[in-house]
């Protein structure tokens, strides 16, 4: 039954506050230009364009600051502060765009695997959306995914493939889910993340971004993590470890000191930084060299 695609359409619910979003902040910011209707062709552009504009970090988590999804937080961060943020904040960033556009946008939460078929709860948020010039296709869309997360979308279908430079994906249904697979550049396939086409609503990502940001135990509470992907490269930042994949399958670490992490922060993942964001990234960075060395 999840291979059929879900009806939906636009959402006007106040609840996103996309109608409060600046949309020319948000195309400027990401750097597109281009003709602003709901079409195939925007959608792609949009979404490649902001991906490779928006990182994925979790900088303000790391550090202790309280993470907001309201509308107006976003825009000043990822907008007009030169910032990243992690799935939440990016894809519902996005996902305000799409709706100021005029696309039929689903918000869902979904689960993650990385390669481990263990079932865990919702963590993760994906789009689907509908073009008006090919009305009988869903596509998934998701920018805020990662070092590994779609370039541009792909259609909803068993058996789906896409190929963005170097990276292949693929769609398939396990379980009675959806589960979106990237290819390596060994050319092993794994799995990234299951869902089920289920609308989600602002108080259900209020709770899993409360659990995902607080919650002693997830990925993203006392570890810096940034990501960032392209059509050749990826690059992956856990606390003070850089890895970067090459399409070839080549994989480079490098253990950096305090002031390269926030080089790196800088130069690879694009992150506008303040003073105050630096001095507490290096207290950050500073109690995590003291407590490996006890």
């Amino acid at each position: 039954m999840y291979a059929i695609a879900p009806t939906f359409d636009i959402d006007h619910s106040p609840e996103w506050g996309s109608d409060r979003l600046d949309l020319d902040a948000y195309l400027r910011r990401i750097g597109y230009d281009g003709v602003r209707d709901n079409s195939l062709k925007t959608l792609q552009q949009v979404h490649r364009a902001h991906m490779s504009t928006i990182s994925f970090e979790n900088v303000d988590i790391a550090v202790g600051r309280t993470v907001s999804l309201d509308i107006a937080e976003l825009e000043r961060k990822l907008v007009r502060s030169g910032r990243g943020g992690y799935c939440y904040e990016t894809n519902l960033l996005f996902a305000a765009a799409l709706d100021r556009l005029g696309f039929p946008v689903m918000r869902m939460l979904s689960r993650i695997r990385e390669g481990d078929t263990r079932r865990r709860f919702r963590s993760h948020t994906s789009l689907l959306v509908r073009t008006a010039d090919e009305p009988d296709t869903v596509w998934l869309a998701d920018p805020g995914y990662g070092y590994a997360g779609l370039i541009e979308p792909m259609p909803l279908r068993d058996g789906a493939r896409a190929t963005v430079g170097a990276w292949s994906w693929e769609l398939g249904v396990d379980d009675g889910h959806w589960v979106l697979r990237s290819q390596d550049g060994e050319g092993r396939w794994s799995d990234l993340y299951v869902f089920r086409p289920e609308r989600q609503y602002e108080v259900d990502y209020r709770a899993a971004h409360y659990v995902s940001s607080t919650r002693p135990g997830s990925p993203f509470v006392n570890r810096l993590v940034a990501q960032r992907g392209s059509e050749t490269v990826r690059h992956r930042l856990r606390n003070d470890v850089l890895v970067t994949d090459h399409p070839d399958g080549r994989t480079e670490r490098a253990v950096l000191a305090p002031g390269e992490v926030v080089a790196a922060l800088r130069e690879k993942f694009g992150l506008t930084l303040t003073d105050e964001d630096v001095s507490l990234l290096l207290g950050f960075l500073q109690r995590g060299e003291s407590a490996a060395a006890c």
